[in-house]
C-alpha cells in the first residue's frame, strides 16, 4: 500500500470506534502516525441507549440481548484503535480526554507536537446526540451535544492551525450529518450542532487556504453505534420520534464504517490540495458533494420608499414563494 502520509501527523477525535477508528485505521495505513481519542478509557456506551428504564425494562430478553451483541461488537477506545494501529506496523498514541474542554484540546494537541514533531491532519469524529422534540429536550443534553459540536471541533482547530500555517500545509476534516439542514428525526439540539460544524468547516477553509490548508465536512451514513441506538430507540418510541410517518433504515442495511475511510484520506493527499471548503455525502460506495447554498428568488423595489407590508403581500406569491414547497 503506497505511503503517502508518511511523515504526516494526524489527530482524529471520537476514534475509539465506528467512523472515526476506521479513518484512524485508513490514515495509519497510509504512513500517518495517528494520535487517536475519545472521552475515556474502556466503552463509550453512556453516551447512547436513549430511553428510560421503564422503556427499556418493556425489552424482552431477546432484544436486550441482540442490542448488547451489536453494541460489543463495535466498542472500542483511543487505546484499543492505537493497538490495532501498531499491530499492524503502524505508529499510533492514545489520548483520552474531552474536546468540548478548551485545556484538554490544548494538551492533545501540545502533546501530539511535543511526540512527533508537528500536527498535519485533524479528523474531528467525536460527537453525541439525544433524541426529542423542540419542547422535550432539555438543556442539559442541548449543551451536551453542542459542545462536542461545534465547540469541541473549534477547540482543536484553534490549537492545531498554528502548526499547519508554519508548514504551509494542513488538512482538515469534520463530520457533520444530513440534519445541518434540518431532519425529519426529532433532535433539533443535533440540527444546531451539525449546521455549526457546516459553518465552522466554511470558515476555517475561507481563512486558511492561503496558507494551503484545507479544510472539508462529511457527512456519513454507516453502521454504528449511534445507528444501534436510533434502531432500538425508534422501536420503542416511533410515534415520537419523527416527524410524521417516515421511513428509516435499519442497522443491519447500513454500510460498514471502513467504506468511507478511503474518501476522507483521499482529502489528505497532495491531489486533494485545491478542494476546500466542501461537504460531502458518503453512504457506502456513494459519494456526493452538496451544492453551496444560493439565492434562487429575489424580489427588489426600485424606488428610495421602504416597502410597504401591503406591497409586499401583492408581489411574494408571485415572485419569493412562486412554486413555493414546504420543506417537511
Amino acid at each position: 500500500m503506497e505511503k503517502f502520509l508518511e511523515g504526516k501527523v494526524a489527530i482524529v477525535t471520537g476514534s475509539g470506534q465506528g467512523i472515526g477508528r476506521a479513518i484512524a485505521l485508513e490514515l495509519a495505513s497510509h504512513g500517518a502516525t495517528v494520535i487517536t481519542n475519545n472521552r475515556k478509557k474502556g466503552s463509550t456506551s453512556d453516551q447512547f441507549l436513549q430511553g428510560t428504564p421503564e422503556e427499556w425494562a418493556k425489552k424482552s430478553d431477546e432484544e436486550k440481548k441482540d442490542i448488547e451483541a451489536k453494541m460489543a461488537s463495535l466498542n472500542g477506545d483511543a487505546e484499543t484503535t492505537a493497538n490495532t494501529i501498531i499491530e499492524r506496523g503502524g505508529k499510533a498514541f492514545p489520548f483520552f480526554g474531552d474536546i468540548s474542554k478548551w485545556d484538554v484540546a490544548e494538551e492533545m494537541v501540545k502533546t501530539a507536537a511535543e511526540k512527533f514533531g508537528s500536527v498535519d491532519i485533524v479528523a474531528n469524529v467525536a460527537g453525541s446526540f439525544g433524541f426529542g422534540s423542540i419542547t422535550e429536550i432539555d438543556e442539559a443534553t442541548y449543551d451536551r451535544v453542542t459542545s462536542v459540536k461545534p465547540k469541541g471541533y473549534f477547540n482543536v482547530i484553534h490549537f492545531a492551525a498554528p502548526y499547519m500555517i508554519e508548514k504551509k500545509w494542513g488538512r482538515i476534516i469534520n463530520c457533520t450529518s444530513r440534519a445541518f439542514w434540518g431532519d425529519v428525526i426529532l433532535h433539533p439540539e443535533y440540527c444546531v450542532a451539525n449546521a455549526g460544524v457546516v459553518g465552522l468547516t466554511m470558515a476555517v477553509a475561507m481563512e486558511l487556504y492561503k496558507y494551503g490548508i484545507t479544510c472539508n465536512a462529511f457527512s456519513p451514513f454507516a453502521a454504528t453505534r449511534a445507528s444501534v441506538d436510533l434502531d432500538s430507540y425508534s422501536a420503542m418510541n416511533a410515534d415520537k420520534l419523527t416527524v410524521g410517518e417516515t421511513f428509516l433504515p435499519k442497522y443491519e442495511w447500513s454500510p460498514t464504517p471502513d467504506t468511507l475511510a478511503p474518501f476522507l484520506a483521499y482529502l489528505c493527499t497532495e491531489e486533494a490540495k485545491d478542494y476546500s471548503g466542501c461537504i460531502f455525502s458518503l453512504a457506502g460506495n456513494n459519494i456526493g458533494m452538496y451544492s453551496a447554498p444560493t439565492i434562487a428568488k429575489s424580489v427588489t423595489k426600485y424606488a428610495p420608499e421602504k416597502w410597504t407590508v401591503d406591497e409586499i403581500k401583492a408581489m411574494a406569491p408571485f415572485s419569493l414563494f412562486s412554486d413555493y414547497k414546504p420543506p417537511v
